[in-house]
């Protein structure tokens, strides 16, 4: 089954209604179908075969989920890449994917083919592309039929810790996640409208498919840029309904916007990425309602390991906020311990998980998957507990646990309590090598205007009131921002490289 099907049954319920509206263009699902129709045509013009992979190195704009349905229609894998990495980091991945034909943005076309295999053909946006997407073609070929353990996205990571690595995501995988986020996370409707403000190379463009797959319009942000007070007027003016996948950065700058701007049309704002702290949380609750949701997942699953759903913010305590909610529908998911063996509830180990969410594997990354799968499971690397009430508590990073004296630091129980001070905006904690303890708490800190005289010595006492004192930090630098990578994840390991080299 090709994961196309859920849009292909969309366009026969849905055909008139706007499927995609970028600027002041709009695309009816008849006319987006035709689009990638057209668009995977070209490709297989161009001498691909189903199974290719067709790199997308382009900006968002209403041509994206063209040709993100037509590599799907034609049978081909698609490669997304962000489109904030650098040309070289985008040749990387056409290289390392394989890929025999890549879509990039005009302005960036010279330097990738530059940095690109000679066998990769190149599409450029723009005219020539409109001019593909348009095409009246009396040829328009059926969806090709996939097996569902296929491929059909090669969803690369972030690389934080290194070279990125492509997530293998078969047909089964993205339909499994489809009908999940449809199920758990938010139950699209023909007559909502979402605002895509985040790259559709990843999470925004994942949740294209179930929206597209129930007659949602599909409204893609025209300026590229994350201006707080422009996407809520817009929000506002627009009647918009949902923001799907909202990075806690994204929250953060929404919480400083004009509080002026009501959004009473919001039934839905779908966070996830990355931690966010409980004071930001509840700031958000109060200015938005519960209007919240969730989501913790990875490329390697995608977006669907857990979730706290709208109703279970409202009124909740700090501990339910912390968590990463419930076990996500079709998912399961274990503790495990450092021989691998499951742990008893409320004991902090390794998330494991596994469904049909599950990557195939890492492509053409053997002693990766050896690392991450084993037996059907995938290993997160993200250290957790799942409590009593069967809420999944994600602890840290496995690789970012601080080992001082013997004794397990979590950075993000002391980030919580950093940002609880009225004076910190953001905060971000790490290890640094010490000689006595083996490794000793930093933390990185960004303050609201109006407390730059915030100091170090204020906020080591502030955490030596709400932790156990070997948990405080011994050292506190203040920034003006905090390095963030392509995805609005911070840099933690740019972090501790740098604060260890100015020691």
């Amino acid at each position: 089954m090709n994961v196309f099907t859920l849009f292909a049954n969309a366009v026969a319920a849905w055909g008139q209604r706007i499927a995609v509206r970028y600027g002041e263009r709009r695309w009816s699902y008849r006319e987006l179908n035709a689009a990638a129709a057209a668009f995977g045509g070209h490709l297989g013009s161009l001498g691909l075969v189903p199974g290719d992979r067709v790199a997308l190195f382009m900006k968002n704009g209403d041509a994206y989920p063209a040709a993100l349905l037509g590599a799907f229609r034609g049978g081909f894998v698609a490669v997304p890449i962000n489109a904030k990495l650098h040309p070289r980091e985008a040749a990387y991945i056409i290289e390392n994917s394989q890929a025999k034909a890549a879509l990039v943005d005009a302005k960036q076309l010279d330097s990738v083919k530059a940095a690109s295999p000679e066998a990769c053909a190149f599409i450029s946006t723009g005219g020539a592309l409109d001019a593909i997407l348009t095409r009246p073609r009396e040829d328009v070929f059926p969806p090709i039929e996939r097996d569902p353990d296929d491929l059909a996205w090669l969803f690369y990571t972030s690389g934080t810790t290194g070279k990125p690595k492509g997530a293998m995501l078969s047909h089964r995988n993205l339909i499994a996640m489809s009908v999940n986020c449809l199920a758990d996370i938010c139950a699209f409707r023909p007559h909502d409208r979402l605002l895509h403000a985040a790259p559709l190379s990843h999470g925004s463009g994942l949740y294209l498919i179930p929206a597209l797959s129930r007659g949602a319009e599909n409204i893609i942000d025209a300026d590229g840029s994350f201006d707080p007070d422009r996407i809520l007027r817009f929000v506002a003016n627009e009647g918009v309904t949902v923001l799907p996948f909202l990075a806690p950065t994204m929250i953060v700058r929404l919480l400083d916007a004009d509080s002026a701007t009501h959004t009473p049309t919001l039934r839905s704002m779908i966070y996830g990425g990355a931690p966010i702290h409980v004071e930001h949380l509840r700031a958000a609750l109060r200015r938005f309602g519960p209007v919240l949701t969730q989501l913790y997942g990875q490329g390697e699953a995608p977006m669907t390991i857990s979730y706290l759903p709208d109703w279970a913010h409202d009124g909740a305590d700090d501990e339910t906020l912390r968590s990463a909610g419930f076990i996500r529908s079709g998912v399961e998911a274990r503790i495990l311990g450092a021989d691998g063996a499951a742990l008893a509830c409320g004991e902090a180990g390794e998330i494991a998980v596994r469904g049909d969410v599950v990557m195939r594997g890492y492509w053409r990354n053997e002693s990766a998957n050896a690392s991450a799968l084993a037996d059907g499971w995938l290993r997160t690397g993200d250290i957790g507990r799942i409590d009593t009430r069967g809420l999944l508590h994600i602890l840290d990073r496995r690789h970012d646990t601080i080992i001082s004296g013997g004794s397990n630091i979590y950075p993000r129980e002391v980030e919580d309590v950093l940002t609880r001070h009225p004076g910190v905006k953001e905060a971000i904690v790490f290890g640094l090598p010490d000689r006595e303890w083996g490794e000793s708490v930093a933390a990185a800190v960004v303050v609201h205007d109006g407390h730059r005289g915030l100091n170090a010595e204020t906020l080591i006492t502030f955490c030596k009131d709400h932790l156990a004192s070997f948990k405080k930090p011994k050292r506190i630098e203040f920034l003006r921002g905090l390095p963030k990578n392509a995805y609005g994840k911070v840099l933690r390991r740019e972090l501790r490289e740098y604060f260890s080299k100015s020691r």
